[in-house]
């Protein structure tokens, strides 16, 4: 060892071994912040389901005991908690579809069991016939799901008794009804609200893969766009909920009388999220095909990019304004704007008419062009604009950046 050297002590810190545990701390702790984050979001958006469900179910073995004469009311409470369920979506097409397998497991499993008895194999049998019933009458999910389940509860749970279908269809029925009185009634959600919470997931991730997938166009990083790309994709499960949630809203405010007061705010809301949903699955084409264009060695102007950065904060803006209430003027001047950078990008005007654009980008950058306005129309309408001003105002940039 030489004589400047000193040994390493045991209270000496590796740095290497600090910089890695203190990455992993890190990463821990945002993954903690995270899962919190997502329960509390979770339950601020299902929570107000659990009281509605507890309420319902009450209320059915409440009226199955009392008024109904049945000492253990099953089906009851049941149907009820299947409807609240139900209620990031079409509430009324699933209690019917609700009681229809109800009707359909009853009547396979009462004529059965008093044939065939009570075992595992009778079991099996029921549940194979009712949900081909429901089959044959083009059933959904919901039908097939609860004829099955309602058929196994008749060849488990009840003695195999004739003439017991229609008191235990009366009994469904009171639960449905309780149901769709405790979620449409009683305790409506908030339609607002709740589509706002059913955003908030869609919106953030896809505001930070557009700024990510800029980064990754500017540096050329193929793995960055390919992760950006990747993350819009992921929302496709997240833009299925707040479809449902949006349907979810419309039945609220059309059936429930609480909810009356805000149809025109709602229908406002509605607009714009079915717009800015299109632009997303927009944003997703633009990903894909200017991920292509990095993988193939196309040219990337670095307009491409900043517009890309720019339709991002118009999102943010956006949706600011929307809950502000406020007229969305700056996050419309941000989408055209955008549009503007992409035409820079494409290139200037060229004297040969055959050849409209001078070759500043490749195949998969042409195309992503056209997904880029496309996109921005679909932005501007959900400002508040209709299709013909959006369509105007976007043909008008991109036709002043050629001639310039």
């Amino acid at each position: 060892m030489p004589a400047t050297q000193e040994p390493a002590t045991a209270s000496d810190p590796d740095p290497h071994g600090e910089s890695r545990v203190g990455r992993t701390w890190a990463g821990l702790r945002e993954r903690m912040r995270y899962a919190v984050r997502s329960r509390v979001w979770r339950l601020r958006l299902f929570g107000l389901l659990a009281v509605q469900a507890g309420i319902a179910a009450s209320l059915a073995w409440f009226v199955g005991y009392q008024f109904l004469d049945n000492p253990t009311p099953v089906l009851a409470p049941t149907i009820a908690v299947g409807i609240v369920a139900a209620s990031m979506g079409s509430r009324l097409r699933r209690t019917v579809e609700l009681l229809v397998g109800v009707v359909l497991g009853l009547a396979v499993g009462d004529t059965l069991m008093p044939l065939f008895g009570i075992g595992a194999w009778q079991t099996g049998v029921v549940v194979v016939l009712a949900i081909i019933v429901a089959v044959l009458f083009k059933g959904g999910g919901s039908l097939l799901t609860q004829a099955g389940g309602t058929a196994v509860l008749i060849a488990t749970l009840e003695p195999p008794v004739r003439d017991l279908s229609v008191p235990r269809f009366v009994d469904a029925a009171v639960g449905g009804l309780i149901g769709l009185a405790v979620g449409l009634l009683v305790v409506p959600i908030h339609p607002q609200r709740t589509v706002r919470r059913l955003a908030e997931p869609v919106l953030d991730p896809a505001i930070a893969a557009l700024h990510d997938l800029a980064t990754a166009l500017r540096v050329r990083d193929l793995d960055g766009a390919q992760r950006s790309l990747g993350a819009l994709r992921g929302l496709g499960s997240r833009l299925n909920a707040l479809d449902e949630g949006l349907g979810a809203a419309q039945e609220v405010v059309r059936l429930a009388p609480l909810r009356w007061r805000e149809r025109t705010s709602l229908a406002f809301y509605t607009d714009a999220v079915r717009h800015l949903e299109r632009s997303l699955y927009g944003c997703r084409a633009i990903a894909r095909r200017l991920t292509k264009a990095l993988r193939d060695g196309e040219p990337m102007p670095e307009e491409f990019p900043a517009a890309i950065d720019l339709l991002a904060a118009s999102v943010q803006t956006l949706r600011c304004s929307i809950r502000a209430r406020a007229e969305p003027r700056e996050a419309r001047q941000q989408v055209l704007t955008a549009v503007e950078l992409v035409g820079k990008a494409q290139g200037d005007a060229a004297p040969d008419p055959t050849r409209p654009h001078t070759h500043r980008l490749g195949y998969s950058g042409m195309i992503a062009v056209g997904e880029f306005r496309t996109s921005a129309h679909d932005l501007l309408m959900a400002s508040g604009l209709d299709a013909g001003e959006a369509a105007v105002l976007v043909r008008r940039t991109a036709d002043r950046d050629e001639r310039d």
